[in-house]
């Protein structure tokens, strides 16, 4: 099936609508304290189904789990542990591909070993979070070199490729895992990589591979927030990071989450999400950080463009390409804290393929109007940098990091409030002005909304707390796009988090507060919000 020649086969946006409109989205009423009214969609309640649909209608395994992982002991710094799994780890050659397109497959084994790759689609597939949808066993495993420490502190991998095959035409574009174990001592670890299309679509899903790098700190203490001399961690210009080398364990801030190694910050953040929609039969595409930079007018073939999660590093690209879908009518939905705020380019590789590696330039925040001469000074000291500042981030998500709150990096965490119950972004929620969803707010939330954009509301709005101090004021955002479109700004990494709880998930715990899973209000504000989407 090529989804790009068959995009009749997607169902009709308004009879996705009146279907949806048919039965309200969430869950049941009853242990979390939800009205009555906030009731349950199944995927039989849309009159016709789309690719999603008939995709997660196919049965589905939860095998596509690791089992047995293993990090180098010790920490790196005082603070995170040492994520690498040598045992066991590998990188593909791109954030995306096409069907007909190659991808490889790059492993090493330490000690060497035979290994085997299982290759599964994510989804939610009856509950089982994913399907498996290619193999390759017995495979020779080799020991792959550490890259040396090249240009600007990059660690770049030129790894041979252990696999290469070509994308089959009916792989729906979804994100795809593949599953390592090495078969000497059962080790386990992932690989990620999204299949996308270029059908029309309700939903475009864009993963946040340009942040999963920048905290990536393979092959031990190698992120964009490592000193280097010369380099301040917090500051402009940072080291470079490479998409070239596989993905350490992420533990931060979610240490407990020991199954998710090689996988970038998918599964804690961005698979909640998807999990969701694809219950519910949402028609969504998906694509990468990559592709928003280097495909504007792929943007132009959705109703809603997503965000999710923790989407921190954008190009000035990214940044211009969304909002000239924005202003062509795209709605777009900001399920993320402290989205858009750090400016980098996208750099090639070492051997010349482009968009594979980036390092942070500056930020997406109000210019100041000098810039300070210490900073003078140390850009002085790094050889053609240009200090780059991007467009201020709230003037495209309606909010952003609020640089000017005591925490001054908008870290915190607390309830989401909401203050606009009559808004109908809140319709069927049952909540009051004052009512919270308790532990939505987290670990990063965005403030400083944008007054100046036409039809601007702040539908929610409270204190971000780390540990019971106040560090900061959120607001969560609604605005009006030019062609009867809208654009919402959730204010918080944790909103996927409180739409589901794929298998092996786990809610996090930052800044003494607990994320509490699932809730039907979410669910329903998000249905509300989508519904309005479709019908822009």
């Amino acid at each position: 099936m090529n989804e790009s020649q068959e995009p009749q086969r997607g169902i009709h946006r308004r009879d996705l609508i009146k279907g949806i409109t048919a039965a309200s989205l969430g869950l049941a009423a009853g242990s979390i304290g939800i009205p009555d009214s906030v009731g349950q969609l199944s995927v039989s309640s849309l009159p016709r189904r789309n690719l999603i649909q008939i995709e997660n209608a196919k049965p589905g395994t939860p095998d596509w789990q690791l089992t047995k992982t293993r990090q180098l002991p010790g920490k790196i710094n005082k603070i995170l542990n040492n994520g690498r799994c040598p045992w066991i780890e590998g990188y593909c050659s791109a954030n995306s591909v096409r069907a007909g397109e190659k991808l490889r497959v790059m492993v090493s084994t330490n000690p060497v070993s035979d290994f085997k790759l299982e290759i599964f689609r994510t989804g939610y597939y009856n509950g089982d979070g994913a399907r498996l949808m290619k193999r390759f066993d017995s495979l020779k495993g080799k020991t792959q070199i550490d890259p040396p420490v090249g240009e600007n502190y990059v660690r770049d991998c030129n790894w041979d490729p252990s696999v290469e095959f070509e994308i089959p035409e009916d792989w729906l574009s979804g994100v795809y895992l593949g599953k390592l174990t090495a078969e000497k001592e059962n080790v386990q670890s992932y690989v990620i990589f999204i299949v996308r299309d270029d059908r029309p679509c309700d939903f475009l899903f864009q993963c946040s591979e340009l942040t999963w790098s920048a905290y990536n700190r393979w092959p031990a203490d190698y992120s964009i927030y490592t000193d280097h001399p010369g380099f301040d961690s917090k500051g402009v210009p940072s080291g470079t990071v490479s998409f070239n080398r596989p993905y350490g364990l992420f533990t931060h801030p979610v240490n407990k989450h020991k199954t998710s190694g090689g996988s970038g910050e998918y599964l804690p953040w961005e698979f909640p999400l998807s999990y969701w929609m694809e219950q519910h039969g949402y028609d969504v595409s998906y694509i990468s950080n990559i592709d928003t930079h280097a495909d504007p007018k792929g943007l132009l073939r959705t109703k809603g463009f997503i965000s999710v999660g923790h989407d921190e590093y954008w190009s000035v690209e990214m940044y211009d390409n969304v909002s000239k879908a924005r202003d062509a009518g795209v709605n777009l939905a900001f399920f993320g804290g402290n989205s858009v705020l750090c400016v980098v380019p996208m750099l090639p590789s070492s051997d010349g393929t482009p968009n594979r590696a980036v390092r942070r330039e500056g930020w997406f925040l109000p210019m100041p109007e000098k810039i300070p001469e210490a900073k003078k000074r140390q850009m002085q000291n790094q050889e053609g940098f240009e200090f780059n500042m991007g467009p201020d981030g709230a003037q495209l998500m309606g909010g952003r990091l609020d640089h000017q709150q005591p925490s001054g990096r908008g870290l915190g965490a607390g309830d989401w409030t909401c203050v606009m119950p009559e808004h109908w972004l809140f319709e069927g929620t049952g909540m009051k002005k004052g009512d919270s969803i308790n532990g939505l707010l987290g670990w990063e939330w965005h403030g400083a909304p944008a007054m100046n954009l036409p039809g601007m509301n702040i539908v929610a709005e409270g204190d971000a707390t780390i540990k019971g101090k106040k560090v900061g004021r959120y607001s969560s955002t609604l605005y009006d796009g030019p062609k009867g479109n809208v654009v919402f700004n959730a204010a918080t990494i944790w909103w996927a988090n409180g739409l589901s709880s794929p298998p092996g998930h786990k809610n996090p715990t930052r800044h003494g507060v607990t994320q509490q899973g699932p809730d039907g209000r979410v669910q329903q504000i998000t249905q509300n919000l989508f519904q309005r989407m479709l019908e822009a």
